[in-house]
């Protein structure tokens, strides 16, 4: 097993129950000042999402930027393709950026804990699957949009509510690919338990010898092929971010690097049955990022 330097990525992502971080307050459990219904109770939230089997949707949001918020509302939650999808697969919380919790019996703002570490302590969209408890995403962050660049567009927050289900890197890095302006196709097949597997393995790898590249390829290449159904072969693209990114910041960065190498993007924006992406945190500050796709060709 390789050793993984960021194994507390994925304490951080990880959820305390209800038990472990409550909230110090009592606001109103719903909130309907615009189409989309909004609980204003964290676990309240969290409860019905789980009850209902459907992802959560935090809107943390700052108080002190009132037109911004109300604009948010009326000029991209408010239109009818985002409000039914939301009300079709989420629970929909909003939280003030300054709602404070007690976690291990200390008080902390919600936004501080490693939870919501990829929201940077800004005002954003953080998504939570609880959507079935055998999964291994059940009660994780597994997407985040903070507001340190702007609000999120409508044409992006439709992207973000319509990921297929994995973990927070997966999904950002399948986020940063569908969100390209050249509309990259190589998402649009299945996504592959066996090829996401894959992914997360050799992201791993890299991560961990914080070398990026194709390793052990001619290997693994086999391996992969024995595998998947129908004559399917495979192909891998590898990229690594500059140090010190974020997550979000990484996962953009990895899409236009490929964008530079003519012979991983005719792999990026090529259709293929499956797909798998993901990407992991290096000691030394890099993400390392990796996409394997199968095909007939």
């Amino acid at each position: 097993m390789h050793y993984r330097p960021t194994d507390w990525l994925a304490a951080c992502v990880l959820l305390l129950s209800p038990t472990s971080l409550q909230a110090t307050g009592f606001p109103p459990p719903l909130s309907s000042l615009s189409s989309v219904i909004w609980h204003q109770d964290y676990h309240a939230g969290l409860d019905e999402a789980e009850r209902r089997r459907k992802f959560a949707l935090v809107w943390f949001f700052d108080p002190a930027a009132e037109l911004e918020n109300e604009r948010f509302e009326s000029e991209i939650l408010d239109r009818p393709q985002i409000g039914g999808v939301i009300d079709q697969h989420y629970v929909a919380i909003k939280l003030d950026i300054h709602e404070k919790v007690l976690s291990g019996g200390h008080e902390l703002l919600l936004i501080h804990h490693p939870s919501f570490a990829q929201m940077l302590r800004w005002p954003g969209l953080a998504l939570v699957d609880m959507t079935d408890p055998k999964s291994p995403h059940f009660r994780q962050v597994v997407s985040v949009y903070p507001f340190n660049h702007g609000p999120i567009s409508a044409e992006k927050l439709a992207v973000l509510l319509d990921l297929p289900r994995g973990s927070l890197t997966q999904r950002t890095l399948i986020f940063a690919v569908r969100t390209h302006p050249e509309h990259p196709a190589s998402t649009t097949g299945h996504l592959s338990p066996l090829l996401t597997r894959e992914t997360e393995n050799h992201a791993w790898h890299q991560a961990s010898i914080t070398l990026q590249g194709h390793h052990n390829w001619s290997s693994r290449f086999h391996a992969i092929n024995a595998e998947l159904p129908g004559g399917l072969l495979a192909k891998e693209v590898c990229a690594q971010s500059w140090p010190g990114q974020t997550l979000v910041e990484a996962a953009e960065q990895c899409v236009n690097l490929w964008r530079r190498s003519p012979s991983h993007w005719q792999a990026i924006r090529s259709e293929h049955v499956l797909f798998g992406y993901d990407m992991k945190l290096g000691a030394d500050g890099v993400w390392y990022a990796a996409g394997i796709f199968a095909g007939r060709d």
